[in-house]
């Protein structure tokens, strides 16, 4: 798409149940769910001034009723933490402040299904709440400015109404009700200090600020630890947070990044809400884009002012990578990146599959225990890259566990990739990691057992000439080797960046794109993780540079030449 093609209507990136279309196109809401009651409660005790009922927005409302959804078996809450992600200024704040008063002195809890006419309006068959006999609501934050945004809206939005009936005493850091009974409270202190309580609401603020040095961690830790062991299991916590800068572990990070394993399928779902309005990858920072991306991003929250938010944006004084983050609510990459999300996320991915007998390279990157081992493909005709295989030690194994690449298993799939397609070259990397058994490397054996076994397919050989032939063996330890693929990571970046290159949309590739880091070497740039001892795994985004390597040697080839000559086309020279 060109600079300023800009669509009629700009679509945003979602995440969340709260964005999911029926075949109406109208949007989803849950079957079972404590929010119509959260609806109707708050529209009769809070307002937004005096006369003024509470009223949600559209965007808001479906979230109350996802956030509150139910299982109807258990009648226990389907998601045991959240995270609202929006821009600045969207309104978490207030969003916030209406969910922790009605878990304050709201009937939050569940109690009975509905029946007709019930005084709340709520829908047959729906849960009706009552209010905890013990409410304790926190709102934390890792400075007390920060909590200040959410404690001084509580005076404004209690009505009167509520005030006298739930005999509310109103104070700065803390709110009592019926007599001392249930409580907000805001909390910035150490995490020994919140060592022990039971709060049954807890509300972390800005967790894009939360990092090691102000102790963020270790208050995040302490909070989820208190809300698991409270007495009814219906204690949540629940974190909003504006887009994240990468690279300065923040809890926002943290939690984005384990959403996206488990979306990926990598880690278990432990039952995170996660609910983020995105920009999409391919929206610009020039003044055609900047108006339709901001309105498709703000949502409901029409009090945003697009023209000064554009202003912003335009102001040369204003880092783009900052402008993307606030206002474009989209995860930039660090300073040190490889590639950003968004720009990988542009690269056509969607209804594009392998085809059984496509003719594609094969590039493997191995590892023993502590990296990923992993397989892409990528198509001759069309350059279209697959994940085929990835294995790494799975997320909270042990440390003093022994995990090793289970070799028989990536054989395995080595095996099908060859039944089904017609790979015409194979590099593989054997890695350094070295066999417990015999102290040859991990994946020797295998690398050799592939050549014997597919050499006569390639149509390439990893190496060719000299005393050391090998069909398969691709070692990245060989300065010539290390130089090739530096030049096909540049070349790779510039094919992302044009959109030269599709992938098939895998998560966990992503996640690798997104985990490189630049490094440099004597021929250029490479890329590895953020530092040797990093979870962050890049693999499959080496094995992906690889490939498309692999395809480049193959197409300008001799063996790919008379082929193509054979069928009357001439020699076809890949520039990309």
């Amino acid at each position: 798409m060109a600079e300023d093609d800009v669509p009629e209507v700009v679509s945003p990136f979602t995440i969340g149940p709260t964005w999911q279309r029926g075949p109406d196109g109208r949007f989803l809401l849950p079957e079972y769910t404590l929010g119509w009651q959260a609806l109707a409660w708050t529209a009769t005790y809070l307002q937004h001034h005096v006369g003024s009922p509470w009223r949600y927005t559209a965007e808001q409302a479906r979230l109350t009723l996802w956030w509150y959804a139910m299982d109807p078996a258990t009648n226990r809450f389907l998601w045991r933490d959240g995270v609202i992600q929006r821009l600045k200024g969207w309104g978490k704040d207030p969003l916030i402040a209406t969910w922790s008063a009605f878990e304050f002195v709201g009937p939050c809890r569940f109690a009975e299904v509905a029946d007709e006419g019930n005084e709340w309006g709520v829908p047959a068959g729906q849960p009706l709440g009552q209010q905890h006999p013990a409410a304790w609501v926190q709102i934390a934050a890792v400075s007390q400015d920060q909590t200040r945004n959410t404690m001084t809206l509580f005076p404004s939005i209690l009505t009167k109404r509520a005030i006298e009936e739930f005999r509310i005493d109103l104070g700065k850091e803390i709110i009592y009700a019926d007599k001392g009974r249930a409580r907000i409270e805001a909390v910035t202190s150490s995490p020994r200090a919140l060592e022990g309580g039971r709060p049954t609401a807890v509300n972390l603020g800005e967790t894009h600020h939360w990092v090691e040095a102000n102790q963020g961690h270790e208050m995040a830790a302490v909070i989820e630890r208190n809300a698991t062991k409270s007495a009814d299991g219906a204690s949540r916590t629940l974190a909003n947070t504006n887009a994240y800068e990468p690279g300065e572990d923040s809890v926002a990070e943290r939690t984005r990044e384990a959403y996206e394993s488990a979306a990926a399928g990598r880690v278990a779902d432990t039952g995170l809400f996660y609910d983020s309005l995105e920009a999409p990858a391919e929206a610009r920072l020039t003044e055609a884009w900047i108006g339709p991306t901001l309105e498709a991003v703000r949502g409901d929250s029409t009090w945003l002012d697009i023209g000064r938010l554009k202003a912003s944006i335009l102001d040369i004084r204003n880092p783009p990578s900052r402008s993307r983050r606030f206002w474009f609510n989209q995860i930039v990459a660090a300073e040190d990146a490889f590639l950003a999300p968004y720009e990988w996320d542009a690269c056509p991915h969607e209804g594009i599959e392998l085809a059984d007998s496509d003719e594609l390279v094969l590039f493997f990157d191995g590892s023993k225990s502590d990296d990923a081992t992993a397989l892409v493909g990528c198509r001759l005709a069309d350059g279209h890259l697959a994940t085929l295989g990835v294995w790494q030690r799975p997320a909270g194994w042990p440390d003093n566990v022994p995990w090793r690449v289970p070799r028989e298993e990536v054989d395995g799939v080595v095996e099908q990739v060859f039944a089904r397609f017609k790979p015409l070259a194979f590099f593989a990397d054997p890695g350094a990691g070295q066999d417990d058994a015999d102290g040859e490397r991990y994946w020797d054996g295998f690398v050799d057992a592939w050549a014997q076994r597919y050499g006569r397919r390639l149509k390439v050989k990893a190496v060719s000439s000299g005393q050391a032939q090998h069909a398969v063996m691709w070692d990245m330890r060989d300065r010539r080797r290390q130089q090739q693929f530096t030049e096909a990571v540049d070349r790779f970046y510039r094919d992302v960046l044009e959109r030269q290159l599709t992938h098939d949309g895998n998560k966990l590739l992503r996640q690798h794109v997104a985990n490189a880091r630049r490094r440099t070497n004597a021929w250029g740039y490479t890329i590895g993780k953020e530092h040797r001892e990093s979870s962050r795994k890049v693999d499959l985004a080496v094995c992906a540079i690889g490939a498309r390597m692999l395809r480049r040697i193959v197409m300008n080839s001799t063996a790919w030449s008379k082929r193509s000559t054979a069928r009357g086309k001439g020699r076809v020279v890949v520039l990309r």
